[in-house]
Parts: structure tokens; C-alpha cells; sequence
């Protein structure tokens, strides 16, 4: 750790004092004719229920997706599987507060296709309000909105060379006339994607270990465009329509090799190749309306909607296992053509209560999913695999949210907010025939409180309870062969997870924070490992038991040499107390204690030596510990970068590098009641990404995302 940090402090320490020394020299060669006040947000706000980053025009966007900026932002993190984290628990993703159809790797490819040069801000809600779906923190991306007259945009052309060579492209296009409002983005990107993996599963019964490793090239080519058109009938009025289409067509090579033993003893050595190819599309839809009296501070939303997303795949496994007395050859061959519609109503309404700054919000949607699945197996199949089904889900969710703030004394803001989610679901499978029909209704109550002793103190308070539901294509328990030599399947018995969280937080001169946090879970679901016949095969399970997470957490976000160095910094240390879970789940081999640290930090500078030169620093340390998997390392991520603007041109090159002093390993082990599974995975995030960009029309944007209702609702949403 200090072998990197030393680096990047004497990097951004020398040239901060050469630029000091440089400013000095200016004035005094130079005689000051205007003085000019510049508001500017700091780039890491901490607010009651959220942490915002501020990267508009930040030299953090240079040369970066959105999802790479997602990955830098404070509070975040990703695990081996690409899912996003927020504080270590799984997250749902709202673009514009628009929930995303995309999750796991597909979020991430999406993502990939929207240039980060479009961002605005983007929330982390620790503490979501009764507004948002009934899952545990939110990550709302808030791209720019721009209503200068006339055409502008930016066109940019990325190259990165990790382990293997990617390429990257998007235009941004933006027309503004009077009330009309069109913005049109589109991108290209050809990636290549190499990524290593061990593994070591242990089943206690009989001492059997298989151990081996697997080489994955994974090509993908992901075109992209959504167009947004707006429409401002007049003061109060607003219709829009917005449209999104995403195609990922990919290419993924394997190769495994891997041994087992039983009770010391060689049992066989198997060679696996697999080669497989998909092909992925979505489109969406979203039209509009939106009623705001600004005077009153009324707000009426309305968005109807519908999501297309289809998937289909091809995969051929070619298996060679030798045993002591034989060898056996098997060719399997997998199919699988997802089809997933859904269709949703949205309706929210605020305004005003009383004289002395109360507010009410009230709102519902109604959710409709339709699912099909057919999965095909071809070939020399193992014993107790079926060659074809087709999986079904369908749910209809539908949902009613009420939150209250108000402010009393000037000195304390409060929030209380409920809400009712009733689901009513349906499982099949066609040739199986099994089935599965369940509905329940839930209430989630969330409060706030923050009391400001002056205008540098304040502490703050917040409860929400939780509910996360399980993924569709968790409950498929069609069983398919995986890349690793074992199989997977889904569970159509899963059943939701709840959780309680109790978050406190103390403010101090605007600029330092201190957090505490409190969760509580007495049920989940995670991945466990069962053996049937020579199979072993990995699926998602319940596990039930109190599981109880404590974390302290401290952020500071402060500036420098006249606001061109910004730093933020975050540490936290994290304690979970698994003993009920282990011992009711019999995992013998686990950890009742965990207790590690993590932190990150944003450095930025601006307009070095005045030559519009911006440079950009951030490092996290963190592990990956979530249920009934234990992290057995902590990982050091890194991102150095710098950019160069050309005003004149409006042109930007930027240099980025990528976890160059050291290559990320995931290292877990995961624990089930018949034994352990540990896993490293090497991640490719590393090298070296260069960018040019090319803008042209008038650059400047306005920030209008929020209304006053929203920024000043104690909490907000």
C-alpha cells in the first residue's frame, strides 16, 4: 500500500508546489483587474440520506465510461460477478431516477456504452425514502440536461489496452429551439476481455477436492443510442418521449483444467474447452408528463413505460476426463433464448403543506413482467440433466409510497415515509412441470432526523427497512453446465430478504463526517454448493439466521492552492457478527467474526501550471465479504490520469492508467453445509486507455435535474 501511495502523493505534492510557486510568479508580473466569485459544489457532497459526486466537468470523465466512473466513486465498489456494492450491500441501479432493466454484467456493458462526459452527479442512497422500490441503497446517475439555443455535442474516440486491445466510441448531440429540447447518443465499442480464475472445492463427505483453473477470452461488440425529446408546452407543462436501444453481440472462449481426489486418492483429470456466442437486445420506451407550479412548489410526474430485452445464446463444451481405468469424452451443447417484456405506470405528486415548511410526496406504480425462458441441451449429456425445458415467470407488482418532511425551529429537519408493495407471482417450468404461485404484501416504514446545533454541527439519523427480492433468472432451476467444470441452476423456492438498517451521521464544519451504521438480517439468500451423483452444482439457497453488520465511517472532502486541488478521502472499518447464521446453516468452516478496513480517495487538480492541463487520482482499498463468502484478501485499486484541453479547438486528449502497479485478485471462499468453494479470479481492469475528444457548439450546461421541492425536502426522495 505504500509503495503506491508514495508515488501518487510526490507526484501530486511537486506538482502542486511548482504550480504554487508558478501562480505566485504570475501576480506579480501581473496586476489584478477583476475579481471574480465562483460557486462551485464540492466534488463529494455528504447530504442526511445520500452521498453525492459531482463530476460535471471534473477531469475525472476524460477518457472514461460511465460505469469506470461509477466504479470510482466513493462508497462503491464491484465484485468478481461485475455487481455494483454500495457500503458492501447489493444496490439498485435508477438512471435519471428511471429504475434500469439491466443488472450484474449486462448493467455493465450498458453502461460502458454511455460516455462519461455526459454525467452530471451521481447519488449514492444509503437511506432511500419511501419513493424508491422496495430494495436495499439506490445509485441514481444524473445525466446533464442542456436547453442552450442551437446544436452542440462531442464526438470521442478511446483506445485501452489491457491484457488485450478494446477500442471505444460515442457522439453526443444536444438541439435546443425555444420549448423544444432533442438530445440524441450514441456509441460503438469492440472490447476484448481477459480474465483468469482458480478455484478449490472442498465436500467434506468422502474429503473429495477438485481443484483446477480456467483461461476466459470474452469479445464483445455493443452498439448503443437513446434519443430524448422534450417539449415544454409552457411554464407549468411539460411532455417528453424517451427511447434506448442496446445490442451486445459477444464472443467467449474457455479452457479448463482440473483435478479431484477422493480421500487422497487421484480420481480422475479433466480438460474442458468451451466456445459459445450471444447475442443481446434491448429497447426501451418512456413517455412523459410532468406538471410544475414553481410558485407553489407543486409537482405531478407521470411516466409510462415499457422495457424489451432479449437474450440468446449458444454454448458447446467439449469435455476429456481420464480416470484411473478409463476416459471419458463428452460433447455438450447449450441453447438458451431469453425473452423478458415488462410494462409499468408511474405516478408521483408533491407540494407543500402548511406555512412553516412542511412537505408531502405521494405516489404508486404498477409493474407487469413476463418472462420465457427455453433452455435447450444437446450432445453426450451427464446422467440427470434434461435436454429441454422452458421457464416462466410472471409477476405483477404493484405499490403505493407516502413520505412527510417538514422542518421545525429552523434547526430540525424530519421525514417519515411508508410503503406498500404487494406482489403476486408465477413459476413454471413446461416439460418438468413444476410450478410455483405465491403473492404477499409488505409494508416498509423509513424516518429521518437532523437536527443542526449551527451552521458547522449537525447530526443526523435515519431508519429504513428493506426488501430484496430474488433476480428472475434466479429462480430458473433448469440445470446447465458451467465454464468451471461444475454445474449451476436456479431455485424456484427462494424467498425475498429483508433487512432492517439503523444510519446515524455527525457533520462538522461542512466539511468532515463521521458515520455509524447499524443492519440487521434474519434471513438470505446467497450461493451454495450441493453435490447430486459425480455433479457438483451451484445454486442460489436460503439461508436462515441474525446476521448483525456494524461500520464506522469517516469522509472529508477539502480544496486547495485557490480550489484547483480538490482531495476526498473515506475510511471505514466493518465488523459483522455471523454466529447464529454459521450455526444454523452448519457452516462449521466460517467465520462468526469478520472485521476488516476499506477507504478510497479522489484526488484532482486543475489547470496545471495554467496550461489547461487537468490531472485525476483515485485508490480504494476494500475486500469482498457478503453472507457465506469470505474475502482472503484485500485489494489496492488504482487510477492515475491526465488531460489536456485545447479551448481553441475545443479538443481534449487524455492519458489514463489503469491499476498499473499491481493487477486486482479476487480471493474468496465460499461456504455451504456440505463444504467450501474458494475462488481467485484475476480481474483485467489494468493498463493504459488514451482518449482524444472533439467538441463543438456552445459547451455550457445548465443543472436542472432537481427541482426546489426535492433539494429542500429533508432528505429529499
Amino acid at each position: 500500500m505504500k509503495k503506491l501511495i508514495t508515488p501518487i502523493a510526490l507526484l501530486i505534492g511537486s506538482l502542486a508546489f511548482s504550480q504554487e510557486k508558478k501562480d505566485s510568479a504570475d501576480a506579480k508580473v501581473n496586476e489584478i483587474k477583476e475579481v471574480t466569485f465562483v460557486a462551485k459544489k464540492p466534488t463529494v457532497e455528504s447530504k442526511v440520506d445520500r452521498t453525492v459526486f459531482n463530476v460535471a466537468n471534473s477531469s475525472i470523465l476524460a477518457g472514461n465510461t460511465t460505469w469506470d466512473v461509477l466504479r470510482m466513486t466513493p462508497l462503491v465498489s464491484v465484485d468478481n460477478n461485475d455487481a455494483l456494492k454500495a457500503e458492501g450491500e447489493s444496490v439498485t441501479v435508477y438512471i435519471n431516477d428511471r429504475k434500469s432493466v439491466f443488472t450484474g454484467k449486462e448493467l455493465k456493458e450498458y453502461l460502458k456504452t454511455i460516455p462519461a462526459d455526459n454525467l452530471m452527479k451521481i447519488e449514492v442512497i444509503t437511506s432511500p425514502s419511501a419513493r424508491y422500490d422496495a430494495t436495499g441503497s439506490v445509485i441514481n446517475i444524473v445525466l446533464k440536461k442542456r436547453d442552450d439555443e442551437g446544436l452542440k455535442g462531442s464526438v470521442t474516440l478511446n483506445n485501452r489496452q489491457n491484457t488485450q486491445n478494446s477500442q471505444y466510441t460515442n457522439f453526443n448531440l444536444n438541439y435546443h429551439r425555444k420549448n423544444f429540447t432533442q438530445t440524441l447518443v450514441g456509441s460503438y465499442s469492440d472490447n476484448t476481455w481477459v480474465q483468469g480464475n482458480s478455484f478449490v472445492n472442498t465436500i467434506n463427505e468422502n474429503n473429495i477436492i477438485t481443484q483446477g483453473s480456467t483461461q476466459n477470452i470474452y469479445r464483445g461488440k455493443n452498439p448503443s443510442v437513446s434519443s430524448t425529446s422534450e417539449y415544454e408546452i409552457n411554464d407549468k407543462n411539460t411532455v417528453g418521449v424517451i427511447l434506448e436501444y442496446y445490442q451486445g453481440k459477444g464472443d467467449n472462449t474457455s479452457e479448463l483444467e482440473s483435478t479431484q481426489s477422493k480421500n487422497g486418492n487421484f480420481d480422475y483429470l479433466r480438460n474442458q474447452s468451451q466456445s459459445s456466442n450471444s447475442m443481446n437486445r434491448t429497447l426501451g420506451s418512456n413517455v412523459f408528463y410532468k406538471y410544475y407550479d414553481k410558485e407553489k412548489n407543486r409537482i405531478l410526474d407521470i411516466n409510462l413505460g415499457s422495457n424489451y430485452n432479449g437474450q440468446s445464446e449458444n454454448s458447446y463444451f467439449l469435455r476429456n476426463t481420464v480416470f484411473t481405468d478409463k476416459t471419458a469424452i463428452q460433447e455438450i451443447g447449450g441453447i438458451s433464448d431469453v425473452e423478458n417484456r415488462n410494462y409499468y405506470l408511474k405516478v408521483d405528486y408533491t407540494q407543500p403543506i402548511g406555512k412553516e415548511g412542511g412537505n408531502f410526496e405521494i405516489g404508486g406504480k404498477i409493474d407487469f413482467n413476463n418472462n420465457v425462458i427455453p433452455n435447450t441441451l444437446y450432445g453426450t449429456l451427464p446422467e440427470g440433466l434434461r435436454t429441454r425445458d422452458v421457464f416462466h415467470y410472471e409477476d405483477n407488482i404493484s405499490s403505493l409510497y407516502a413520505n412527510y418532511s417538514k422542518t421545525f425551529f429552523k434547526k430540525l429537519e424530519t421525514r417519515i415515509g411508508l410503503r406498500y408493495e404487494y406482489i403476486d407471482f408465477k413459476l413454471r417450468q413446461d416439460v418438468a412441470g413444476t410450478s410455483r404461485r405465491d403473492s404477499y404484501g409488505t409494508f416498509l416504514p423509513n424516518f429521518l432526523v437532523k437536527y443542526s446545533f449551527s451552521e458547522n454541527y449537525d447530526l443526523s439519523l435515519t431508519y429504513n427497512r428493506n426488501l430484496w427480492r430474488p433476480w428472475y433468472a434466479e429462480f430458473n432451476p433448469f440445470l446447465q453446465p458451467g465454464t468451471d467444470g461444475f454445474f449451476t441452476r436456479g431455485n424456484m423456492n427462494l424467498l425475498p430478504n429483508p433487512s432492517d438498517r439503523l444510519y446515524m451521521k455527525f457533520g462538522f464544519k461542512k466539511k468532515y463526517f463521521l458515520s455509524a451504521r447499524y443492519t440487521f438480517i434474519k434471513q438470505d439468500y446467497w450461493q451454495a454448493y450441493v453435490t447430486e451423483g459425480d455433479k457438483i452444482i451451484s445454486e442460489p439457497t436460503n439461508f436462515l439466521g441474525k446476521v448483525h453488520k456494524y461500520s464506522l465511517y469517516a469522509n472529508t472532502n477539502q480544496t486547495f492552492l485557490k480550489n484547483k486541488l480538490t482531495v476526498n478521502l473515506g475510511f471505514g472499518w466493518n465488523y459483522t457478527d455471523n454466529t447464529d447464521f454459521n450455526e444454523r446453516n452448519e457452516l462449521r468452516e466460517a467465520s462468526d467474526y469478520l472485521s476488516f478496513w476499506s477507504g478510497s480517495t479522489n484526488l484532482t487538480y486543475t489547470n496545471l501550471w495554467n496550461k489547461n492541463i487537468n490531472l485525476s487520482a483515485w485508490v480504494e482499498v476494500s475486500n469482498q465479504n457478503s453472507g457465506n463468502s469470505v474475502a482472503n484478501v484485500t485489494n489496492v485499486f488504482h487510477n492515475i490520469s491526465a488531460t489536456k484541453i485545447f479551448p481553441k479547438t475545443q479538443m481534449e486528449v487524455s492519458l489514463q492508467l489503469m491499476n498499473i502497479f499491481g493487477r486486482p485478485n479476487f480471493d474468496s471462499t465460499t461456504y455451504s453445509q456440505i463444504g467450501s468453494n474458494r475462488n481467485i479470479t484475476k480481474s483485467d481492469w489494468h493498463g493504459v486507455s488514451l482518449t482524444f475528444v472533439k467538441r463543438f457548439g456552445n459547451q455550457k450546461v445548465k443543472e436542472n435535474t432537481k427541482t426546489d421541492v426535492e433539494k429542500n425536502s429533508g432528505g429529499g426522495k
